[in-house]
């Protein structure tokens, strides 16, 4: 019997992209550069592609902070110094919160019924502000954030520290529930839980990271969890 619920944050719960967006336009103001709508787009392809080369292990914290940086302003032509941009970045991005819609009505139904958790691959003192503003941590057992854990996702031992975290943990009674196939989905199945891939964007499946089930909507999962 399902018990145990882990959720991803960023476009999942808290709309991450529209966060990015806002955060990013206002620094590139205060550097007197157009936050034109390709300048945004670019930065996000920028920014995820980073962040799967941290999945894979390939590059570091620290790498992916300041690398999306540089490589943003060395397209635009930009000679800002790319470690004053990441920081004024970040202190926006802290700042508020945008809901995936449903999310708080979602998250306030699930609560009495199951453990919630976070489990996310954000920065910490990031992730902390942003979940103070939206004021959802009382519906939350615990939360794990990769750069506190010590492990990101997919990481088994990203998740192996959550477990571990857990009394009385039963894997066989805990399922996943997120956005990215390569992080939250790949990442749970490796390490023995069922998966829910949220795929609000309807964006193509993969055949090497099967979830057990997708929802397009989070007004969706609360009748798949009562089938479980």
């Amino acid at each position: 019997m399902l018990n145990t619920i882990f959720f991803d944050l960023d476009d999942t719960i808290l709309d991450f992209r529209r966060a990015e967006a806002e955060a990013l336009s206002k620094t590139l103001r205060q550097f007197d550069i157009d936050p034109a709508p390709a300048v945004l787009a670019r930065y996000h392809e920028i920014n995820a592609a980073h962040w799967r080369l941290l999945e894979e292990g390939k590059i570091t914290r620290p790498q992916v902070l300041l690398g999306r940086f540089q490589q943003l302003l060395e397209e635009l032509g930009s000679g800002c110094d790319p470690e004053a941009v990441c920081g004024i970045y970040e202190d926006y991005l802290g700042q508020g919160h945008f809901f995936v819609p449903g999310a708080p009505e979602l998250l306030e139904k699930l609560s009495p019924r199951y453990d919630l958790y976070l489990a996310t691959n954000g920065t910490a003192h990031i992730q902390r502000s942003r979940l103070k503003s939206a004021g959802i941590g009382p519906y939350f057992k615990g939360v794990f954030i990769s750069q506190e854990v010590g492990a990101n996702k997919p990481s088994p031992a990203f998740f192996r520290a959550c477990f571990a975290s857990i009394p009385r943990f039963d894997p066989a009674a805990a399922l996943m529930v997120g956005d990215s196939l390569t992080s939250d989905i790949r990442g749970a199945r490796d390490a023995g839980l069922r998966t829910c891939w949220f795929n609000p964007l309807r964006e193509a499946s993969r055949s090497d990271i099967c979830p057990d089930w997708t929802v397009e909507t989070l007004e969706e999962l609360p009748a798949l969890l009562e089938t479980l």
